[in-house]
C-alpha cells in the first residue's frame, strides 16, 4: 500500500472512532457530496463526516491535518462554481446537522447560529419576531456556505451581501484550532478584520462553524411590482435611473423573454413572455406607494408597459417564488442538458453597455439555448446556458462566451463574480482582476493559515505556473 493510501486508511480508522456511524464511505453518500449544482465534473470524496458540533469539526480536521488529508466543507450543495467538488479526494465535512439557532437578541437585532442553519429555517424561526435576515440567494443554502461564498441575492441592492451582515464568526483552522473573529458590537477598530477575511474564502482558510448575523426590522409595508419591455435596454435603463434617482428600492430583478417563457412552463403562471422587471419596495405605507408611483413613471418613460404593483402578500409570494424558480425553470426546458451559469458584476454606470455587448456576443454565436437574468440594481447579471453534456464543441463555445463576458466586465471596472464565487471555474481570472501582487498576497495568507494545503485545495487561487 502506498503512503497516501496508508495515511487515508489510518485517518479513516481514527475518524470512525470519533464519529462511529456518522462517518460514511458508501457510494451513494459519497456521490451525493461529489458535486454542486454547477457544470463542473463530479468527484466524490473518500469519505463523508456528519458532524454535530464545532468540537467535532475541530477533532476531524486535526486528524486530517496529521495525515495530510484534504478537507472539504459541505452545506447544502447549492453552489455554482464547483466549490465543494473533492477533485483531489479527501474527507468531506457535512455541516447539515449543525443546525441550531443558538441565540436571538431582539433588542440588539442580531442572532447567533450554527453554520448548517439554512436561510429558510432562520426565516421561519424569526417569523413572529418582527425581524428578518435579508440575504436571499434563492436557493435554501446554509448560512455557513453563504458566508464562505460571500453570497448575496435579490435583496442586496438595499441590504447588502453577507459581507455587510455577518458581525462575527467562529472558524476551525487547518490544525484543528478554533478561532472566534469578533463580537456582537456593531463596530470595532480592534485588530485585523478577521471576520471579513473568512467571508468569501470558500473554505480555503478555515471552516466556518458558527455565525453572528445582523438582523433587520420587518418593514411596515411591502409592495411588489412587475413591468414588461420590448427590449432589454429599456428594462436596464429603468433600473439604472431608479438607483441613480436615490429611490431606496429593495429588489430589482431582470428576466428576459426566454426566461419568462420558461417560468410560465415550469410554474404554471401566465406572465407576458417579454423582457420583465420584478421590483419590490419597503418602507411605510406612504413611502412604498410613492416609490411605486415614481418607478412606474420611469418605466413608462423608457417603454415599459403593464406596470402592476400589489401589497397583497399572496400575490407578492407568487411572483417571487416564480423568480426564485428561474434556474430550475431553465433546466426544465432541456432536462437532458447541463446548466452553465455565468456571473459578473459591473458599476451601475456600465451595466447597460456590458449587458448589450454580452447579448450581442451571445446572439452572434451558434444557436444555443440561453437565458438572461440578474440582480441589476447592484450591477450583477447572469447568462444561463443549456449545453449538451456529450457535445464538446458546445461546451467550448460556452466557455469562450463566458470568458469574454468576464474580460468585458473586468475591463469596465467590474468583477468576474458578483455572488457565485471562484471555486474551480474562475481561478484563472483572479490575476486579471487583481494583478500579480494581490494574488501573491493571497497565496501568502493561504500558506500562513494552511501550510499543508489541506483546506479545499485547488479552489479559489489560480494554479501556480512552473518557474523557468
Amino acid at each position: 500500500m502506498n503512503e497516501p493510501a496508508k495515511s487515508l486508511e489510518i485517518a479513516l480508522d481514527e475518524l470512525n472512532e470519533l464519529l462511529g456511524d456518522r462517518l460514511s464511505i458508501s457510494d451513494a453518500v459519497r456521490d451525493h457530496h461529489s458535486h454542486d449544482e454547477s457544470w463542473h465534473p463530479a468527484r466524490p470524496p473518500d469519505a463523508v463526516c456528519f458532524v454535530n458540533s464545532a468540537e467535532e469539526v475541530s477533532r476531524t480536521i486535526a486528524i486530517c491535518s496529521r495525515h495530510r488529508i484534504p478537507v472539504i466543507a459541505f452545506g447544502t450543495g447549492t453552489g455554482l462554481e464547483g466549490g465543494t467538488v473533492a477533485h483531489k479526494g479527501g474527507i468531506c465535512i457535512d455541516t447539515s446537522k449543525m443546525n441550531a439557532i443558538l441565540q436571538v437578541n431582539a433588542e440588539d437585532m442580531d442572532c447567533t447560529v450554527q453554520a448548517g442553519v439554512t436561510r429558510k429555517q432562520l426565516d421561519n424561526y424569526l417569523h413572529d419576531s418582527g425581524l428578518f435576515f435579508p440575504i436571499d440567494p434563492g436557493a435554501d443554502a446554509s448560512l455557513g456556505g453563504m458566508a464562505a461564498t460571500r453570497a448575496s441575492g435579490t435583496n442586496a441592492v438595499r441590504y447588502g451581501t453577507m459581507r455587510e451582515n455577518v458581525l462575527s464568526l467562529k472558524a476551525v483552522m487547518a490544525d484543528g484550532s478554533i478561532v472566534t473573529t469578533g463580537h456582537r458590537a456593531r463596530k470595532s477598530a480592534a485588530g485585523y478584520d478577521l471576520t471579513h477575511l473568512f467571508i468569501g474564502s470558500e473554505g480555503t482558510l478555515g471552516i466556518i462553524v458558527e455565525l453572528t448575523l445582523r438582523l433587520h426590522g420587518k418593514p411596515e409595508a411591502i409592495s411588489s411590482a412587475r413591468v414588461y419591455f420590448d427590449d432589454v435596454d429599456g428594462a436596464v435603463n429603468t433600473a439604472i435611473q431608479t438607483i441613480q434617482f436615490g429611490i431606496p428600492i429593495a429588489r430589482v430583478e431582470l428576466l428576459d423573454a426566454a426566461q419568462m417563457k420558461a417560468i410560465n412552463q415550469y410554474s404554471g403562471t401566465s406572465y407576458p413572455e417579454k423582457v420583465a422587471l420584478f421590483l419590490e419596495f419597503h418602507g411605510s405605507h406612504a413611502s412604498v406607494k410613492e416609490q411605486a408611483e415614481i418607478v412606474g413613471e420611469i418605466c413608462t418613460d423608457l417603454g415599459g408597459s403593464d406596470f402592476e404593483w400589489t401589497a397583497y402578500e399572496e400575490e407578492r409570494r407568487e411572483m417571487w417564488d416564480a423568480r426564485h424558480s428561474a434556474a430550475y425553470a431553465a433546466m426544465a426546458v432541456k432536462p437532458s442538458a447541463k446548466t452553465y451559469a455565468t456571473d459578473v458584476c459591473v458599476p451601475i454606470s456600465r451595466l447597460a453597455d456590458c449587458i448589450r455587448e454580452t447579448r450581442d456576443d451571445v446572439e452572434r454565436s451558434a444557436d444555443i439555448t440561453s437565458f438572461l437574468l440578474g440582480h441589476i440594481g447592484d450591477g450583477n447579471f447572469h447568462y444561463v446556458f443549456l449545453i449538451d453534456p456529450d457535445d464538446p464543441a458546445e461546451y467550448e463555445l460556452v466557455q469562450q462566451l463566458s470568458e469574454r463576458m468576464v474580460q468585458r466586465a473586468i475591463r469596465m471596472g467590474g468583477t468576474c463574480t458578483g455572488e457565485h464565487g471562484i471555486g474551480l471555474g474562475k481561478r484563472k481570472f483572479l490575476q486579471l482582476e487583481f494583478g500579480e501582487e494581490a494574488v501573491a498576497l493571497m497565496r501568502t495568507i493561504k500558506s500562513a493559515m494552511d501550510p499543508h494545503d489541506i483546506l479545499n485545495p485547488g479552489k479559489l487561487l489560480p494554479a501556480e505556473q512552473a518557474r523557468p
